[in-house]
């Protein structure tokens, strides 16, 4: 469903991603991890075309998309739903506003069959009535999740979520975890995270991929990353302050 093909990408000069190749399958729910400024979020921001890469190429669908012009991508981008970091939400709008927001702006829809398809999108994960609030008005939780029904107000072939558990507590973190993972299953989308949870990772994850010094490092099924040999997937799965990622860059303590 996506490819990225020996992709590079700076920003001022800085080296973010190198050769990186990465490919994820049709139907799958991919997590990529790894440290906090690795270049996860400039991976996933490539994979919608909100970056360009400087070499390489970014297959969606059979189709490169960092050759399309700006409307062609656009068209290509109503595949996706997107889960921001923030959630992203519009503080001046409504929940009814925000989620229907793409319908609003690109479906020929009458605003009762709008104001319908919200409310079943927020009843899929879990709000109801909250159609007239605003976003000052909802806890952390809750605004990941009126991100999430945004997502997938378009019945996207794909979502992306950027480090979805950020941001809330350990239980909030984990109703996200297994509503992400139902909706995966149950709207048989292609679902790729990016994350630096590891408890996350695994309750999500069909396969997880490790970035790490701007490639990928490490790819496979939970199990086989928890049972990875590498020392570099050792250390970060298991958050151990000593290891390779650590040593000789005065990181110790």
């Amino acid at each position: 469903m996506i490819k990225l093909k020996d992709v590079s990408k700076s920003f001022n000069k800085q080296l973010i991603l190198k050769n990186l190749n990465l490919e994820v399958k049709k139907g799958e729910s991919l997590v990529i991890i790894g440290r906090s400024g690795c270049g996860k979020s400039v991976s996933l921001k490539h994979m919608i075309g909100l970056v360009r890469p400087d070499a390489g190429s970014v297959l969606v669908d059979g189709t490169d998309i960092s050759t399309l012009k700006s409307e062609e991508l656009d068209r290509m981008r109503l595949k996706f739903g997107m889960l921001f970091q923030g959630a992203a939400l519009f503080d001046s709008l409504t929940v009814l506003e925000n989620v229907g927001f793409q319908l609003f702006e690109y479906a020929d829809m009458a605003f009762v069959q709008i104001k319908r398809r919200v409310s079943e999108c927020l009843g899929m994960v879990g709000l109801q009535g909250i159609e007239n609030m605003k976003p000052a008005a909802l806890s952390g939780g809750m605004k990941k999740r009126v991100g999430l029904a945004r997502a997938i107000i378009m019945s996207p072939e794909i979502i992306l979520f950027d480090e979805p558990t950020t941001g809330v507590d350990p239980v909030t973190g984990d109703v996200i975890n297994k509503l992400i993972r139902h909706l995966h299953n149950t709207l048989k989308t292609t679902s790729i995270t990016v994350t630096h949870d590891m408890k996350s990772a695994y309750q999500i994850a069909d396969r997880i991929a490790m970035l790490y010094d701007k490639q990928i490092i490490g790819i496979g099924t939970p199990d086989e990353i928890k049972n990875s040999k590498n020392p570099i997937v050792k250390q970060f799965i298991n958050g151990d302050a000593e290891g390779p990622i650590t040593q000789g860059n005065g990181s110790r303590f």
